[in-house]
């Protein structure tokens, strides 16, 4: 069972988009880092839970070549082997910045040559793999950044091909002992999935197919491809192969956002019918098949949801922003 806590004001609504909520905890502190985006600005706010004060920050999108601010998509913490940076995409580009948004050590505009008058170009989609930060773009493509230990010198290494579509969401995991080489998917607007290994060239092992309703967010645990849909479905799938393991009917409308609690196995699901779901995932001894339980229900009441996130790896507490909600909605087990 999950308790309400005290709320995380903001000074605005969390704008109307998918997975609009990040949450960063350290290792060292109990502070808590949560960055929601709304128009062309990104709210940073550390919380502490012992004395409940509460710092922020707003971070406006590099305007890059144009006349009126462009609007950010998303706001995310890559947590890399060396150190922390937060991306923010927008209209215009990718900008990168030390983790508490002081300073911007990078800037990479996109490429609107190939963009017909009627596409709208952006950035979307966020993801760190070892030494590695991916971000999707409008049209399909992957850019993978490679990040140096510190410093400014970060380098556009490689371009990913998989996709014909937008991309709308990047989900990554650490290869550990070598157990599960796929270690990075990508999602897009027609519901495809691609299964990368990363690496100085990354490598495509395969491709799931859409269904005709795009993935809005995707996670990736122990080789299990976790894919939320527009149709409310939660897909579970091997991310080696593609097979499709588990359907979920799991919600009634569009999934907003997906998460996992890597220790446990949990995943959290969120959609824009006011409901979010924990799941518990594991593998059969026996068989070595995919086997979920559903361990919670919450009804945030008259509220169109747009990103929940796990506030720490063991999934005993999440958070969750709404469209026209001024506000961070935490919970914690009891």
């Amino acid at each position: 069972m999950f308790r309400r806590e005290h709320s995380i004001p903001l000074r605005g609504s969390a704008a109307a988009l998918c997975n609009n909520l990040s949450v960063l905890q350290l290792p060292t502190g109990n502070l808590k880092h949560f960055g929601v985006v709304h128009g062309p600005s990104a709210q940073l706010l550390s919380a502490a839970p012992e004395d409940g004060s509460l710092v922020q920050r707003q971070l406006q999108a590099k305007e890059g070549a144009g006349v009126s601010p462009p609007l950010i998509t998303q706001v995310h913490w890559c947590v890399l082997p060396f150190r922390v940076l937060l991306v923010l995409t927008s209209h215009r580009g990718i900008q990168m910045f030390e983790s508490d948004g002081s300073i911007m050590v990078y800037w990479h505009a996109l490429d609107t040559g190939d963009a017909p008058p009627v596409q709208a170009v952006f950035a979307r989609g966020i993801a760190a793999s070892g030494h590695f930060i991916c971000v999707g773009t409008w049209s399909g493509r992957v850019l993978v950044f490679d990040i140096p230990a510190k410093g400014p010198n970060i380098v556009l290494s490689e371009e990913l091909a998989g996709h014909q579509t937008s991309i709308t969401d990047i989900a990554t995991e650490p290869v550990q002992g070598g157990d599960y080489m796929a270690d990075v998917v990508t999602a897009d607007d027609s519901g495809l999935l691609c299964v990368w290994r990363s690496g100085p060239e990354f490598t495509l092992l395969t491709r799931i197919p859409g269904f005709g309703v795009p993935c809005p967010s995707v996670k990736l645990w122990q080789g299990i491809v976790a894919a939320g849909y527009g149709n409310g479905q939660v897909r579970l799938y091997e991310a080696m192969k593609g097979t499709l393991h588990v359907q979920i009917s799991a919600h009634a409308r569009t999934i907003c956002a997906l998460d996992l609690a890597p220790e446990v196995g949990k995943l959290l699901s969120a959609a824009e019918d006011t409901f979010v779901h924990i799941w518990k995932l594991s593998r059969s001894p026996e068989s070595g098949s995919i086997e979920v339980e559903h361990c919670h229900g919450e009804c945030v009441s008259n509220t169109q949801l747009c990103g929940a996130r796990f506030c720490d790896p063991s999934g005993s507490s999440f958070a969750v922003t709404g469209y026209d909600l001024a506000e961070i909605l935490r919970f914690s087990s009891v």
